[in-house]
């Protein structure tokens, strides 16, 4: 299917749908040996497939712990959960729902001001120069960094990943069926304004509620129409890097599609850089209206990763984002972000040697030695897991320890049947990352870090997500889903042939040091819905019908060590029935497997972005989106959700407001930490 028949497909109910729809078609030209052929091997093709894995086979793959199947009941257990609450009821409808004894307050929307002279927000009367002054759109990631001792005030750094035109303009439209022909550069200006992120300073009350400190001189806006960015590690300064506007290949304007992130122990901020190919443009098109790029001279590279593919009308108002003008100025996005939010004048990052991908986040943790250790998702169907390992430890001083990012090694995974886990090094010069494979240099490692992960025989993964690291040499993958991925492509990390729910891996380090270049992996989860046999689902039997889900996506380890998943459905929430919503899930002992939901979203929605204070007493959590994800699929509703007419108008629930994506607050209604 082409990105016209994408569009025009009645399934799709927006252009976020249709670029999720267009993305269902992999880059990776050759899944090769993938995690379903390890299964495959282990166990016998045929077992897996009819879901008749043994006991000790089961207790292999997915742990010690016993899991449902399909037609497994639940027994009693006295086995008591590590998460104290009471779970609130699955659904879909217009508004957020949090477990009793919990109250889940809107702390930011977008368009709030976070300046001392920002204007207030008017919906109807939107200007970039405004933006820069507000709230962004699409709330991701967010990361806390304390100002105090208590951790009663410190600073939030907010992701903003994309925007929705048909929910931010009045009058406007669906603009991917139109062409875009109603977009102008001042619309395209208001975009990009309100794309990459925000620094926001926030404090609880004495009567433990949390507000913003509008007149913070640490407040700030990020985005790709105007704060310059430095380049740095290997591939700065390379001819790729360099375009007109910087021929020295060290300077760019912004960042964009930032999805999850991660804080590194110095206290900066790292924003990682997803869908950028999103954002690309041409003029040149086939006889079908499709992308031709047969004048380019990095066409192999570009159908890689899927650019251009036309999302946005950026290019046709901005020269840089069209390749037929500025073919490197692609090279320059797909990179980890690296911000100072202490420094509110300090320039960003961004580091090359992170290697260039979709990178769903960088979640940070430290080695035996003390060394920095990224986890990273390629998030995009037979893409590949990466970890970064510094070369030095990290240190006392903040302003040495930036350079970690820029001298270490960028790793990729494979998983093997017998569950051992591989990262493979991605070094010029080792095995075939060499000239004469197209790989001249470090430089080219890393812009093409899909095509040498390809060329070292990485496994290709069921669409790897967010990596929560904790401090045992443990790491958790979520896999979000895969519907691509065929019954021979089928192996042991990614089971599942057409898989609609994902699953989730749990890695165990060697040694328990997350700079290892070996370790071991199981299956702690396969999502779904453990009623429908077709489905394959694998739960701890203990999971209530309000527990299960689908889609994992981001996820977070709180104080005590406990696992929290945030899921991301897309259109295709009305095969479980259920709303994006948080969960608290076991991963030891008798209830491993447990799931429990805590939060759930409004309808069209997805959560995003769970983050702990210190204490454990305050939750933050970003609802993306709302409104628009399978609107035609919520009944009473059936039908594409629009500025004018929208599926929910949360969370002002105002006749003259479209719905607004926004940071919730979760805090124990008198006080306490969460789910204790």
């Amino acid at each position: 299917m082409n990105r016209r028949q994408i569009i025009n497909n009645p399934l799709t109910g927006n252009k976020a749908e249709a670029f999720e729809a267009a993305d269902d078609c992999p880059a990776n030209p050759q899944p090769g040996r993938t995690i379903g052929d390890v299964i495959a091997a282990r166990y016998g093709r045929r077992t897996v497939l009819k879901g008749m894995l043994g006991t000790s086979a089961a207790a292999a793959l997915f742990g010690s712990a016993a899991l449902t199947g399909p037609q497994q009941a639940a027994a009693a257990s006295s086995v008591q959960s590590r998460f104290k609450f009471d779970e609130p009821a699955w659904g879909n409808d217009e508004t957020h729902h949090v477990a009793a004894g919990y109250d889940a307050d809107i702390l930011l929307r977008w368009g709030d001001p976070i300046t001392a002279d920002a204007p207030e927000f008017d919906v109807r009367n939107q200007s970039a120069a405004a933006q820069l002054q507000q709230f962004g759109y699409n709330n991701d990631y967010v990361g806390y960094l304390p100002l105090n001792t208590d951790g009663t005030r410190g600073l939030m750094c907010v992701n903003h990943e994309y925007t929705n035109e048909e929910m931010m303009f009045p009058g406007l439209g669906r603009q991917d069926k139109a062409d875009f022909s109603g977009m102008t550069r001042e619309l395209v200006d208001i975009e990009m304004a309100a794309h990459g992120g925000s620094v926001v300073e926030v404090a609880r009350n004495p009567n433990g509620k949390w507000a913003v400190m509008g007149d913070s001189k640490l407040n700030r806006r990020i985005s790709p129409l105007n704060t310059v960015m430095a380049i740095d590690g290997p591939a700065a300064g390379h001819p790729r890097m360099q375009t007109s506007a910087d021929p020295t290949g060290r300077e760019v304007m912004g960042t964009l599609n930032n999805c999850a992130g991660g804080m590194t122990p110095w206290g900066t901020w790292l924003m990682a850089e997803e869908n950028f190919h999103g954002y690309f443009w041409t003029g040149q098109l086939d006889a079908g209206g499709e992308p031709d790029l047969s004048g380019q001279p990095e066409a192999a590279q570009m159908a890689r990763y899927n650019v251009p593919a036309m999302w946005y009308a950026w290019g046709k108002y901005h020269n840089r984002f069209n390749i037929d003008k500025e073919p490197n100025e692609v090279n320059r996005f797909g990179w980890v972000v690296e911000v100072d939010p202490l420094n509110p004048n300090s320039v960003p990052v961004k580091h090359t040697a992170l290697g260039r991908f979709a990178h769903e986040g960088a979640e940070t943790t430290l080695s035996a030695d003390g060394r920095l250790v990224i986890y990273m998702g390629d998030d995009a169907r037979f893409e590949y897991l990466y970890k970064y390992v510094s070369n030095r430890t990290v240190s006392q001083d903040r302003t040495v320890n930036t350079r970690l990012l820029s001298d270490g090694m960028l790793y990729a995974a494979r998983f093997d049947p017998d569950g051992t886990l591989h990262w493979l090094p991605l070094v010029h010069g080792h095995g075939p990352l060499t000239a004469e494979n197209g790989f001249s240099s470090q430089a080219d490692v890393l812009i093409d870090a899909r095509l040498a992960a390809d060329a070292l025989g990485a496994t290709p993964m069921d669409r790897p997500e967010d990596v929560s690291p904790r401090g045992d040499g443990t790491a958790f993958v979520m896999l979000t889903n895969n519907s691509r991925r065929k019954p021979g492509q089928t192996d042991a990390a990614n089971p599942r042939p057409g898989s609609d729910f994902g699953h989730i891996i749990e890695i165990k380090e060697e040694g328990s040091d997350h700079a290892a270049t070996r370790g071991s992996w199981s299956i702690l989860v396969q999502c779904g819905d453990p009623a429908i046999a077709e489905v394959g689902a694998q739960w701890n039997p203990e999971t209530s019908d309000n527990g299960w889900f689908g889609s994992p996506d981001n996820c977070a380890i709180d104080a005590q060590g406990r696992l929290w998943v945030a899921t991301d459905q897309g259109r295709k929430w009305n095969k479980t029935g259920k709303s994006d919503g948080l969960y608290g899930l076991e991963t030891e002992g008798g209830l491993r497997g447990h799931s429990k939901l805590f939060f759930r979203c409004p309808v069209g929605a997805e959560l995003c972005g769970p983050c702990f204070t210190p204490d454990n007493e305050t939750l933050f959590l970003a609802v993306q989106h709302p409104g628009t994800d399978g609107t035609k699929n919520l009944k009473g509703f059936e039908r594409e959700s629009t500025f004018e007419d929208p599926a929910t108008r949360w969370p002002d629930f105002d006749p003259a407001m479209p719905p607004r994506p926004s940071v919730v607050v979760v805090t124990k209604t008198g006080g306490g930490k969460i789910a204790v």
